[in-house]
């Protein structure tokens, strides 16, 4: 099953709509990082992030809805999926929530991150450039096994390819 999720992520990393780049790749870690030019404001990016279950890629989550996806934008927060029949997962907890400062960070080791025991922080900064808002989203992984490290860009695929769905959403009403 693994090859076949990775495949998968290949192929959407092919499709990403988004300036990326893995930024550092070491023994035991990775920074990935995405910037996004999006046509509206920073307030209204900032409302979109929290609204994960209308513009999160459903490929991408345990249930293959992404209506099923939550984000709480509040420290303590639940980057949440529920699962049906109360079983549930809970991919990250929010850490940072600053609307006024356009940030938002969150804790979360995603997807089959998560069976690894790795440190993950994904970081969302909101920035006012051009009439609309500079999106800038980093994620660091510390303490990943080497094929891990090694999945670097396939991980920046996925990530970029949700982060034009954001783009997508923000814009259009639709990801």
């Amino acid at each position: 099953m693994r090859s076949g999720v990775l495949a998968a992520a290949v192929v959407l990393a092919l499709a990403g709509a988004a300036r990326a780049e893995v930024v550092e790749q070491l023994p035991g870690g990775f920074r990935l990082k995405s910037v996004v030019q999006i046509a509206a404001p920073p307030e209204r990016v900032y409302q979109a992030i929290g609204q994960l279950g209308r513009w999160w890629d459903p490929q991408h989550s345990y249930s293959g809805r992404a209506e099923n996806l939550s984000l709480d934008l509040r420290p303590g927060g639940c980057w949440c999926e529920t699962l049906g029949g109360g079983d549930g997962v809970q991919h990250g907890v929010v850490v940072l929530a600053a609307p006024k400062l356009g940030m938002i960070r969150a804790h979360a080791a995603l997807g089959p991150l998560q069976d690894e025991g790795v440190s993950a922080a994904l970081l969302w900064q909101l920035k006012a450039k051009d009439g609309g808002t500079e999106l800038t989203a980093t994620y660091n992984v510390g303490g990943a096994r080497d094929f891990i490290v090694k999945a670097a860009p396939v991980i920046d695929g996925v990530l970029s390819t949700n982060w034009g769905r954001l783009k997508r959403y923000v814009e259009t009403g639709a990801p």
